[in-house]
């Protein structure tokens, strides 16, 4: 069983790399960009790599573009808990604000954990997630004057490169399709948005640890939430809050949590940080921990 080290280094890339893009925008863009949304309502790169906060996926679609526009998100995002730490890196593109296809890379770093599991010191699980997601009505910013909030359907497939390890802990396959429906309200009054989320989702740990288990394998209905409130134009603070399966024995599961701010140097650039809550994983209790993550786009 090999051990992964290459996880650190492909985000430290991908984050230089959105550094690179957010200060030197390319002149093509302007091609192409309408860039007509307000700073951070096309929200941030979410964990799975759609628009969203940093651990749910919002109804917005990602980039800066208008209904007359293509834009792009990209980010780079690092989650240290007490025992483990998550890299993400990725890019979503937005079509006329319409339709959003998305890309994101996971490595999961068991660190010293991974010894005691039996992995290795340092084992890593690596996971490719595929997303589309479209808008279906509504528009979570400009129809202020009715209550209908923006709604979008979506799928991520997600896909774990250690079949072998996720089978053995008891999950039934090592890759699998989450299928959601988000709503998506801004009051521009109050400057406060709100977000729900319902996933039918079969993962373990987000699909870190496979996908059903031993307890139970049919799809099941989850629970993402957001709330946020635009303390400035250029600043957002905010609660996320998003539960989860409990499909394997050797190891209970419980919802995830997090305490944000995010921050727009422009329309190209932003970074958010959070404290996070991600229950027990894998049997260690009290995942708890810092959440960095920097994005660029148009």
């Amino acid at each position: 069983m090999s051990v992964h080290n290459g996880g650190m280094k492909n985000a430290a890339a991908l984050i230089t790399l959105t550094l690179l893009v957010g200060f030197a925008r390319p002149v093509m863009a302007q091609d192409f960009r309408s860039g007509g949304k307000l700073l951070l309502t096309g929200g941030v790169s979410s964990i799975e790599g759609s628009a969203g906060g940093g651990l749910s996926t919002w109804a917005v679609i990602a980039g800066g573009e208008t209904a007359d526009g293509i834009g792009v998100a990209a980010h780079g995002t690092a989650v240290r808990t007490g025992d483990f730490q998550l890299t993400t890196g990725g890019i979503a593109v937005g079509i006329f604000d319409r339709v959003e296809l998305s890309y994101a890379r996971q490595a999961f770093d068991t660190r010293q954990v991974g010894a005691a599991l039996g992995l290795g010191k340092g084992f890593t699980f690596d996971q490719d997630i595929v997303g589309v997601k479209v808008r279906l009505l509504g528009d979570a910013i400009y129809d202020q004057d009715r209550w209908m909030p923006q709604i979008s359907v979506g799928l991520q497939y997600k896909s774990n490169d250690e079949p072998g390890v996720v089978r053995f802990v008891g999950a039934k396959r090592a890759s699998d399709v989450d299928y959601y429906m988000s709503a998506t309200k801004l009051f521009l009054s109050t400057s406060v948005l709100v977000s729900g989320t319902v996933r039918a989702t079969r993962a373990n740990q987000f699909g870190i640890l496979g996908y059903g288990g031993d307890k139970s394998d049919g799809y099941k209905p989850e629970f993402e939430g957001s709330a946020a409130w635009l303390a400035t134009k250029r600043l957002v603070i905010g609660v996320e809050g998003r539960t989860k399966p409990n499909r394997l024995s050797f190891a209970k599961e419980g919802a995830a949590y997090d305490v944000f701010a995010a921050y727009a140097f422009n329309k190209s650039l932003s970074i958010t940080a959070a404290y996070v809550d991600l229950g027990p994983i894998a049997g260690f209790r009290g995942q708890r921990g810092t959440y960095l993550s920097l994005q660029t786009g148009f």
